[in-house]
C-alpha cells in the first residue's frame, strides 16, 4: 500500500545516473519534490513520460520543485538512458538492495520485480501532499503534478 497523503515521506539515499548520492532530506526546507517511480528505462510508456517531464521542466523549476525519477535499473543503464533522451533531472537507481525505496513507498510490484507508476508530491517540510498510482501500462498526466504543486 502506497504512502498516504499527510504522512512524512520516508527519507532515502540513492545514487543518480552520474553516481552521485541523492538524499530526499537534502531538499527539506529548500524545495518541494515530485518523486516519481517508473518501471524501466527504455520502455515506451516510461520514455514518453520522462521526455514529457523533460520538455516541461520549467513548470517544476518555476515552482521551486525538484523532480526525482526512480527506477530499479542500474546507474549505468540510467546514465545511457538519460544521455540518449537528454534528461537533465536526476534519475535515481533503486537497484540494490533491489527495490528497497520502492517498497518503502509501497509501489514495488513483487511479481514483476519493479516499481509501478507511483508519484508523490512532497512539500518543503517533507510531508506527502498528493499522490497517485497508475498501472504499469498507464501513463500519468504531468498536469496533475503541476495542479498539486499549485496547492502548496
Amino acid at each position: 500500500m502506497a504512502i498516504e497523503v499527510g504522512t512524512k515521506a520516508p527519507d532515502f539515499e540513492l545514487k543518480d545516473n552520474h553516481g552521485r548520492t541523492v538524499k530526499l532530506s537534502d531538499f527539506r526546507g529548500e524545495k518541494n519534490v515530485v518523486l516519481l517511480f517508473y518501471p524501466f528505462a527504455f520502455t515506451g510508456v516510461c520514455t514518453g513520460e520522462l521526455c514529457a517531464l523533460r520538455d516541461n521542466l520549467p513548470q517544476f523549476t518555476d515552482r521551486d520543485t525538484q523532480l526525482l525519477a526512480v527506477s530499479n535499473d542500474s546507474i549505468h543503464t540510467l546514465r545511457v538512458f538519460a544521455e540518449q533522451e537528454g534528461l537533465e533531472y536526476p534519475l535515481l537507481s533503486d537497484f540494490w538492495p533491489h527495490g528497497e525505496v520502492s517498497r518503502a513507498y509501497g509501489v514495488f510490484d513483487e511479481d514483476k520485480g519493479c516499481a509501478v507508476r507511483g508519484t508523490f508530491v512532497i512539500d518543503k517540510d517533507g510531508v506527502v501532499r498528493w499522490t497517485v498510482e497508475n498501472g504499469l501500462p498507464d501513463a500519468r498526466d504531468l498536469n496533475d503534478y503541476v495542479k498539486a504543486l499549485d496547492t502548496l
